[in-house]
Order: structure tokens, then sequence, then C-alpha cells
């Protein structure tokens, strides 16, 4: 173990503690875009893992590229393995904005991307994403103990997309599922039309 002083106080250092167990982050599944109405994970359907396994989960959003311009990018949750997504969700939303040309910049909370006990979709990038060669939105998801009977579900998203009036906005959404039933499916969707390429990855995190 190696000291340092600093100011005269003793510090450890980081490598001091490298026999500590720190985690690891363990692939499950790929879903690759290709003019799909939706990605859904499912747990237990085409080997996707979403239990009590982990009691972490990250999806990972790579280039995901809408088939048509200017729609938001949701996601929603299962209850029942898919056969509904309607979890009731309490969320919270703000945004930064910054155009190509400099001519506008934003900081904002988004009220209008909010659900108060709503069961609806939840988008994860406000703004609408634009659908040129070049145009798309990539970030992550983080679901907390989706399996657990006894709390809500916890999630964070933070995203960033090239919308349609060439601005990049990075998004960043929380929220609850309100229900102490297992959450066993999850699914991103486009507000209108497919998802044209790009792909969300599953991963647990020990």
């Amino acid at each position: 173990m190696s000291i340092v002083t600093l100011n005269d106080r003793a510090v450890r250092s980081v490598t001091a503690f490298g026999s500590l167990n720190t985690g690891s982050m363990v692939f499950i599944k790929k879903l690759t875009a290709s003019s799909s109405a939706n990605l859904s994970f499912v747990n237990g359907s085409s080997d996707v893992v979403l239990d009590s396994t982990y009691k972490e989960y990250l999806f990972t959003i790579n280039n995901i590229h809408p088939q048509n311009d200017g729609g938001y990018f949701y996601v929603n949750f299962s209850a029942d393995t898919g056969s509904n997504y309607n979890v009731t969700k309490t969320t919270t939303s703000f945004k930064a904005r910054h155009a190509e040309d400099d001519s506008a910049t934003s900081l904002a909370y988004q009220a209008g991307s909010d659900l108060a006990q709503g069961t609806g979709n939840q988008q994860i990038a406000i703004d609408g994403i634009g659908n040129g060669n070049d145009e798309c939105v990539s970030g992550y998801l983080h679901l907390f103990n989706p399996s657990s009977t006894t709390f809500v579900k916890h999630f964070i998203a933070t995203t960033n997309s090239y919308i349609d009036s060439d601005n990049t906005v990075n998004s960043f959404v929380a929220g609850y599922c309100n229900t102490t039933s297992a959450i066993d499916a999850v699914q991103f969707v486009q507000q209108s039309g497919n998802l044209d390429s790009g792909d969300i990855c599953l991963y647990g995190i020990l």
C-alpha cells in the first residue's frame, strides 16, 4: 500500500485498493434494427435475461436511425412478459441544446416530456430525431432491480440526438415504474415509423 503526503495529510493511493471487487458488466443480448417496428427485450425470450440474476441492467443505444423525420424516441416497460407495455410511471426530464450554426442554445426543464402516473411511452430523446443520412440518437438507460416485488423500479436515461433542425440535444430523463410487480420486458420504439438501423445492447451489472 503506497502513501503520499499532500498538504500535510496522508492520502492513500488509488492503487492501494486494486484488490477490491469493483464489479463487472456482463453482455446479455444485442438487438439490431432493420426497418423494425420496435426493439423489445423480453425475459426468457431469445436468450434475454431480465430477472433477479442482476440488480442493475444497462441498455446501450447505438446510432438508432429513424425512418421518419422529427419523431421522438421512446421506452416503455412490461410486467407481463411483453403482453402489454403500460406500466405506470412518474418521470422528470430536462435537456441541453446547441445549434450547429451557434444561433441558439438552451438548458431547460421539460415539463411536457414528464409523466405523472402515466402508462404511455416515455420520451428518452426529448426532441424529434432527424432522418438524414447521418442523423441518429445514441445513449444509455439504467434499470435498477427490476425483479423486486417490494420496491418501485427506478430508471435513468441519457441520450444525445441529432435532431431534425440541425441541433444536438442532450436529454436527461429519470423516474420510476410505480409497481411492486417485477418488470420483465423493456421496449424501445419510435414515435412514428420504423427504426431503420442501429442497435441496442443489454448488459447485466454484477
